[in-house]
């Protein structure tokens, strides 16, 4: 028997030019995809951060209002600062406060104080924290 004729191996060297046109063609639309996440993680985070600032804010101040006497101007009934005022918490202003304290009906010796903290942030966020005092 006659051995069969093997066809002579093809030389392939290396990758051809279209190839590597796909191969970076490939590479250049992950690479964009990864550049549109960095705006938006920094974004995330100055969210985060003042919502932090903000809670933290709040809770400030339910400290300084749990410590006043139950006949302190502070603790009247309504808006603190009045009408539409709000207290600056930063030098660039992102950050203002206010409180309202309400007299619970019913109750004589009790008092609900909420703090909010606002800022706007292509809308307005608030942050809230409600306690309650008694005389």
């Amino acid at each position: 028997m006659k051995p069969a004729v093997q066809p002579p191996p093809v030389c392939e060297r290396g990758i051809s030019l279209i190839e590597l046109l796909i191969a970076l063609t490939v590479f250049s639309i992950g690479a964009m995809a990864l550049t549109q996440l960095f705006p938006a993680g920094a974004r995330s985070q100055m969210r985060t951060q003042l919502r932090t600032e903000a809670g933290q804010f709040s809770r400030e101040k339910i400290e300084h209002l749990e410590a006043l006497g139950w006949s302190d101007t502070a603790l009247t009934a309504g808006r603190h600062p009045a009408g539409t005022a709000t207290e600056k918490l930063t030098t660039t202003g992102t950050l203002a406060r206010f409180y309202q304290v309400d007299s619970l009906t019913g109750f004589t010796d009790l008092k609900r104080i909420t703090v909010s903290v606002v800022w706007w942030n292509a809308r307005r966020c608030t942050v809230q924290a409600v306690t309650y005092v008694r005389s």
